[in-house]
């Protein structure tokens, strides 16, 4: 995987939504174990084709243990292209031992020009419905 740093990357124009969802028929809470579904939809944002090489992620329970921290090659494997407006969506899974939790981190990218840069991804809660006010 293509490692770009961060602070050395321009921020690009790729907007990222993000749904969560809380699996109850794949969770066992008696045995501490929870499973979270998130749906992720980049966009394009900018005049320029946009290609994802990586992506990290940092998740974390309800006490800000970090439980995990994924690096991968592209989004679930796969590097897409990303036309001007085009979107890219994709769905993955999380398992926590707490009924809350957050996932942040982050798209690393290269433009069709060659200029790297890296999409953050603000903390999102993976949270059990009924422990949530």
């Amino acid at each position: 995987m293509l490692k770009i740093d961060e602070n050395n990357s321009s921020q690009y124009p790729i907007d990222v939504s993000i749904d969560t969802s809380y699996l109850p028929e794949r969770s066992d809470p008696e045995q501490d174990f929870y499973v979270f579904n998130y749906t992720v939809t980049l966009r394009n944002g900018s005049e320029l084709p946009a290609r994802l090489l990586g992506r990290h992620w940092i998740v974390t329970n309800d006490n800000g243990d970090i439980v995990r921290a994924i690096e991968g090659r592209g989004a679930v494997g796969e590097l897409p292209e990303l036309e001007p407006g085009m979107e890219y969506q994709y769905s993955s899974r999380a398992i926590l031992r707490t009924p809350l939790g957050a996932m942040q981190g982050g798209y690393q990218g290269i433009t069709s020009h060659g200029e790297q840069f890296f999409t953050p991804i603000e903390a999102f809660r993976l949270a059990v419905p009924s422990t949530v006010n």
